[in-house]
């Protein structure tokens, strides 16, 4: 999607895609991971989500790449807390309570992530469409180092009842997106509706290579 239309989306406040819980998902198997506290975890295109409350909550460092700035500021302010906001080449950083949420395009992002050692995707690759998911694919995989895992949330549903966001990603074509980057596999699946439509999601667990 272009950035346009996710800029518009939180300029009026349609964001029909924020989740008012945290997801079930990340609850139910993030001890999988076994991570040790203090670890970095990745949440792309993070919008607002109380995932990163979650995760910090967990004792993790939380970086969130997210497009808007709108998202970044009801985040803190929902907290009642005031970030330290610092605008750096091509990111602004709005950090507080071990979240930080760099603000710009994702694909911008250049530096390597050598210090993350867990990726949480609930939101971002069904939001891309399909031309640009390879694309999201390859780019994650640059930033980050062997040995980091993913929890990736995927949905498939019969796209003649609905166009995305968020996208039907079948499990064929996340097995062509990751499998070559690891060890890929499916943790759990459960039905649910993708704006009305019924659908299935599932947990992906991926081990970089």
């Amino acid at each position: 999607m272009e950035a346009d239309f996710w800029h518009s989306r939180w300029q009026e406040g349609r964001i029909g895609f924020h989740q008012s819980d945290v997801n079930a998902f990340l609850q139910s198997h993030w001890e999988n991971l076994q991570l040790p506290q203090k670890s970095t975890v990745l949440v792309p295109l993070c919008g607002k989500s109380l995932d990163m409350l979650w995760l910090a909550s967990q004792g993790h460092r939380v970086i969130g790449i997210e497009l808007s700035e709108i998202a970044a500021q009801q985040f803190f302010a929902e907290q009642s807390v005031q970030p330290n906001v610092v605008k750096g080449d091509g990111f602004t950083s709005y950090s507080a309570n071990n979240v930080t949420i760099l603000c710009g395009d994702f694909f911008d992002l250049a530096a390597n992530l050598d210090g993350v050692a867990a990726v949480f995707d609930r939101a971002a690759l069904i939001a891309l469409p399909k031309d640009m998911r390879q694309s999201y694919a390859e780019h994650l995989r640059k930033l980050l180092p062997a040995g980091c895992q993913m929890l990736l949330v995927g949905m498939e549903y019969d796209e003649s009842a609905l166009s995305g966001p968020p996208f039907n990603v079948p499990c064929a074509e996340i097995s062509t997106l990751f499998d070559h980057q690891g060890e890929l596999t499916i943790l759990s699946e459960q039905k649910s509706d993708a704006r009305g439509t019924p659908c299935v999601e599932r947990l992906y667990h991926l081990v970089y290579g």
